[in-house]
Parts: C-alpha cells; structure tokens; sequence
C-alpha cells in the first residue's frame, strides 16, 4: 500500500510540475512575441496631435509596443530613414526595419511583417478620414474618405499595397 500511495504521490507531483513548466513555457512565449522586433513601432510624432496618438491607440489594441518620440518636425525623421517627401504625412514611424508613414492600418503593417517585401515601406499620404486616428464622430461617425496603403519602394516610387474604400456615416440622422 504504501508503495502504491508513493506512487500516486510521484505521478501527482510530476504532474504538477509539468503543467507549470508548460503554463510558464507559453506566458514566456507570448511575452517574447510581443516583445520582438517585429511588434515594436518606434513613432515620431509632433506633441500636440490627436490623431497621431490615436493611431498609437489603434496599434497597441492591435498587439503592437510602440515607443513615441515627440519632435517638432517629421520631416527630418523622414528624410534620415530615405523616405522621400512626397510620401510626407502627420507621422513617421519604423517597424521591423520598415518606414510607416501617416495612417497605416495595422492589419497592413502585420501584412507587411509577414511578407517581408523589398521596400522602404507604408505609407498612407494625406490625412484620410475614417484611417485608422481619423475616425469621426458624431454625425460622421463611420465615415471614411477612400484611400490606399502604398508600398515604397527602394528607388522611391510606389505601387498601391491595399486599398480601403469609402463608407457613408454608420447612423441615421434622418428626423421624422
């Protein structure tokens, strides 16, 4: 009996011990994927844009650890990380040794992460409404203005990588 009770107890504790070991495995996993190099956005940013912090927002509810850095101008940014000007928006970021610039959706940039294509990068020229820190709201909340992710390339021209297309206002303003 008592061999059969140390037996059980020996199973029991491995077990145990076991289940830790592999608890602690995927916390440690997950850690160390958000971690990564890939999921760490460096933004460049003025200090008192909204939308820019909002499209921090949107990439951290995406999973991504972005660090900002608050500059008087981009431009500068831009231009040290051979992004030409014309590509110029509110915002310069850089991920996993790729250029964002401007309102990039991150489903794009995770695209762009798993692909791994040639470029410099994203960017989304301009300031469309309804891209992701541009959402409206109110009377507007919904509205998007078309528009498209481009992908730079290393000569600096482009080619279009995704586009959105426009969406009316997602509530009735009607009045009976």
């Amino acid at each position: 009996m008592h061999a059969q009770t140390q037996s059980i107890t020996r199973r029991t504790t491995l077990m145990a011990v076991l289940t830790t070991l592999g608890a602690a495995t995927l916390g440690y996993s997950k850690l160390g994927n958000a971690s990564s190099p890939d999921k760490v956005v460096t933004v460049w940013k003025t200090p008192s844009c909204g939308c820019c912090k909002d499209w921090v927002i949107h990439l951290r509810k995406e999973g991504f650890h972005v660090v900002t850095n608050d500059v008087s101008d981009t431009a500068p940014v831009r231009q040290k990380l051979g992004l030409p000007a014309k590509f110029g928006s509110c915002h310069t970021a850089q991920v996993g040794g790729y250029v964002l610039e401007g309102h990039v959706p991150a489903r794009e940039v995770k695209r762009l992460l798993r692909e791994k294509p040639v470029a410099i990068g994203l960017a989304v020229p301009g300031m469309p409404v309804g891209s992701p820190g541009m959402e409206m709201a109110g009377e507007m909340l919904g509205v998007r203005d078309a528009f498209d992710v481009v992908l730079v390339t290393q000569d600096g021209g482009s080619r279009v990588y995704e586009s959105y297309a426009a969406k009316a206002a997602t509530k009735s303003h009607i009045k009976s």
